[in-house]
């Protein structure tokens, strides 16, 4: 998995928004151009899109097609997993190929916020989370998060710094729920172990480690009186226990993918924001190993690319979301087989060294004309 063995923050800090967004008709422009310049030929690229089922992703569709040429094929499950076992099929219905995958989050200008989207098309212009699937699956996390803020006090006993902890959050033997790392919470006992000073009926106090005194710093503690941890409750003191059941919509690896980087994500300003940049980092891994082991796409071109879409909240005359991209990382082979992975800095310097117009892009009215303007086939039943 992505996020075993490294530091979980720091990969997570890697994926930068900052400098790095695409408005999407120039992301898809772009990204075409990049394409005929590796040797992808024209009126043979099959395109596919590996996003939420969503229906604010559908803009993103309509460029992918104007630029392509064809509408992409669906490499996507809900919350931005991919269908990696759609490879051959997709192989199969193109010469030269190319998966876009991205995961999204909402964004409200009017705040500067990242996790809701106006519903243009509900009743009162209602305001969701989005993604939706994401949020149902960081629901249980959020809830555990928020009793041990709640539930584990600072305070002071004569010079002691003391912190008391709920039963349930202290419970080992459960199989699932937050758990603590007590190691850097609880002073060790002249015995060792963690002895507690008190018990109470629900809860047990412990001395302070100075490693834990050091990290949230002696004000921490109030004076008189105790406090809730509250947002000092931070991500490197606490781990999640859950049992998975692969939900047949993801089988389970959306949870997977955030499981081990939640305590970062239901602490973060923005979760959904979080999440979503920890499945994309998780899923890019997964589906770069199933390509580069995988024989699918043996004597094609391909391209694949990971990133984040991030869905503007509409104003109530518009018709789609000003969506925007944020590339994460890409795999690019040819038809030797030979096959480089572009990191974030450096698809973005590749993007940016493309074109701006298409000529080959799609008139899609003029298609459409067309199309009703032909002659009715009659479908004859033998």
């Amino acid at each position: 998995m992505y996020f075993e063995n490294i530091d979980i923050q720091g990969a997570l800090e890697d994926f930068s928004l900052d400098g790095t967004t695409f408005p999407y008709n120039g992301f898809v422009v772009r990204l075409y151009n990049l394409c005929r310049s590796l040797g992808f030929e024209p009126g043979k690229i099959l395109p596919s899109r590996a996003f939420c089922s969503d229906e604010t992703q559908g803009y993103p569709n309509i460029l992918i097609a104007k630029h392509f040429g064809t509408f992409p094929f669906n490499h996507g499950r809900v919350g931005g997993i991919v269908a990696t076992d759609r490879h051959g099929p997709h192989a199969h219905h193109g010469k030269d190929l190319v998966i876009i995958h991205a995961s999204h989050v909402g964004y409200e200008p009017e705040n500067d916020s990242f996790g809701s989207y106006h519903r243009r098309h509900t009743e009162h212009f209602e305001t969701t989370p989005t993604c939706g699937k994401i949020e149902s699956v960081l629901r249980w996390y959020v809830r555990q998060y928020t009793f041990a803020k709640e539930n584990i006090f600072l305070h002071r006993h004569n010079q002691d710094f003391l912190v008391t902890i709920d039963n349930q959050t202290l419970a080992e033997n459960t199989n699932e729920g937050l758990f603590l790392y007590l190691d850097k919470m609880v002073a060790v006992g002249s015995h060792g172990g963690f002895r507690p000073r008190k018990s109470y009926s629900t809860s047990k106090c412990y001395v302070a480690s100075s490693e834990f005194r050091k990290l949230l710093g002696d004000n921490a503690w109030p004076n008189k009186g105790r406090a809730p941890i509250g947002e000092r409750l931070l991500p490197e003191l606490i781990g999640f226990k859950r049992h998975i059941s692969g939900d047949p919509e993801t089988h389970g690896l959306l949870e997977e993918n955030m499981i081990i980087p939640m305590p970062w994500i239901v602490s973060s300003t923005f979760p959904l924001l979080t999440a979503a940049r920890a499945n994309i980092q998780c899923e890019f891994d997964r589906t770069y190993r199933t390509l580069l082991n995988g024989n699918a796409y043996v004597g094609k071109r391909l391209l694949f690319i990971s990133g984040l879409n991030i869905d503007i909240s509409p104003h109530q005359d518009q018709v789609f979301p000003l969506t925007t991209f944020v590339p994460w990382a890409a795999y690019i082979q040819d038809h030797f087989g030979q096959f480089s992975v572009l990191e974030q800095e450096d698809i973005l310097t590749r993007l940016l060294e493309q074109r701006e117009d298409n000529p080959d892009e799609v008139n899609l009215e003029v298609a459409i004309q067309h199309m009703k303007d032909a002659k009715e086939i009659k479908i004859k039943i033998l």
